[in-house]
């Protein structure tokens, strides 16, 4: 059963790099993600289960993975098992009230994505939940001083959003939804 788990595990983490190269980057959702992907800075943690608690104190081992690897630049932590997006939005309130809780405000930003996500107000079926879709539920953690960095940097931050939300609706839904199965395999 072991055996099994790490294979699972394996292709979970092959998948939602696939889906950081082939669409994050591909498409330039995240314009700094490219950069990371290069240097082998996105370090990718499969958490399996549903329990809270346990997905919880995962993510705070990955906020200490960071705090003691500077040459990890960001991490995400894949929950292939959290299917249910309003259970993923329970966990993700309480991920965010834990690194408040921990210190962790101003030193991670997390980003959540969700192969079900839809924002507030939007219909399931809207092509703009899809900048925040990923193959499976996933807590992205950021170090904070690199994001301040780099939006310092780019020409017109405010503007990612609104220029992913024209890329998916130039893409349409059935690319949308093509691109993110292929991540899949």
């Amino acid at each position: 059963m072991a055996e099994r788990q790490v294979k699972l595990a394996a292709e979970y983490q092959e998948a939602t790099a696939r889906w950081v190269k082939d669409f994050v980057v591909e498409y330039n959702i995240c314009p700094f993600a490219k950069r990371e992907l290069e240097r082998g800075s996105i370090y990718y943690q499969v958490v399996m289960g549903t329990q809270p608690e346990a997905l919880l104190q995962s993510l705070l081992l990955e906020c200490l993975r960071l705090d003691e690897h500077a040459e990890i630049e960001t991490s995400l932590v894949i929950l292939p098992e959290l299917e249910d997006f309003e259970d993923y939005l329970d966990v993700l309130d309480w991920a965010e009230q834990l690194l408040q809780q921990q210190g962790y405000e101003g030193v991670y930003q997390l980003a959540s994505f969700h192969p079900n996500y839809c924002f507030a107000g939007a219909s399931p079926n809207d092509v703009s939940n899809y900048t925040n879709r990923a193959p499976y539920a996933t807590l992205h953690l950021i170090r904070e001083q690199t994001i301040s960095r780099l939006t310092a940097l780019h020409p017109d931050p405010e503007s990612i959003p609104e220029r992913n939300i024209a890329l998916t609706e130039k893409l349409g839904i059935s690319s949308l939804k093509q691109l993110l199965a292929a991540c899949k395999g």
